[in-house]
């Protein structure tokens, strides 16, 4: 299996210069990162900061096995009393992926887990931002090959941003089917 700065270098990069008509391999768009998001406020609202714990903290390592980096935990920006919310309570975990680890996670996300997702037919283009952006949600976090099924307490679901530095969505559509996303017609 080639891999994803390999197969960016030799196939992806001739293939829009030739269709887009660059004239420097530089201009050429390129993924500048990942980042995956995940929410467990609705879980954790209302408990003890000792609960809440208990509750986040496999969820924060379950992620930093699938991202092989230490997630961070977000707070809540402001108080929502009908959701038992306060100001500052953990309420989220983000991770921002770049160079070899967004491409590691990109080989495991495209080969491994989107195949392996519960009724997945391919990635819908409406998922395309007109910057070129990808934003896909993946249902259970288990679809990972790092998370064992039976070992997982809590699963939840995961938000991915693949950022790319495409000027319109075609470009950044063609991108993302050349690097082998799985992307509908």
């Amino acid at each position: 299996m080639i891999h994803l700065v390999e197969k960016y270098n030799t196939e992806v990069i001739p293939e829009m210069m030739r269709k887009f008509g660059y004239k420097n391999k530089m201009a050429v768009p390129k993924i500048e990162k990942v980042v995956l998001n995940t929410s467990f406020g609705r879980l954790i609202s209302g408990k003890t900061p000792e609960e809440q714990k208990k509750i986040y903290q496999p969820i924060l390592e379950d992620l930093a096995l699938i991202c092989g980096q230490k997630p961070i935990l977000k707070g809540a920006k402001k108080s929502i009393s009908t959701f038992k919310i306060r100001e500052g309570l953990p309420i989220g975990a983000t991770v921002t992926l770049r160079r070899k680890r967004s491409a590691d996670f990109l080989e495991r996300l495209i080969h491994i887990a989107l195949p392996r997702s519960r009724d997945f037919r391919g990635i819908d283009p409406k998922s395309i931002d007109k910057k070129g952006n990808l934003t896909i949600g993946i249902k259970e976090h288990i679809a990972f090959p790092e998370i064992l099924p039976e070992r997982a307490k809590t699963i939840f679901g995961l938000e991915v941003t693949v950022v790319t530095n495409a000027k319109s969505r075609e470009e950044g559509i063609e991108l993302l089917r050349l690097l082998g996303f799985p992307i509908k017609s």
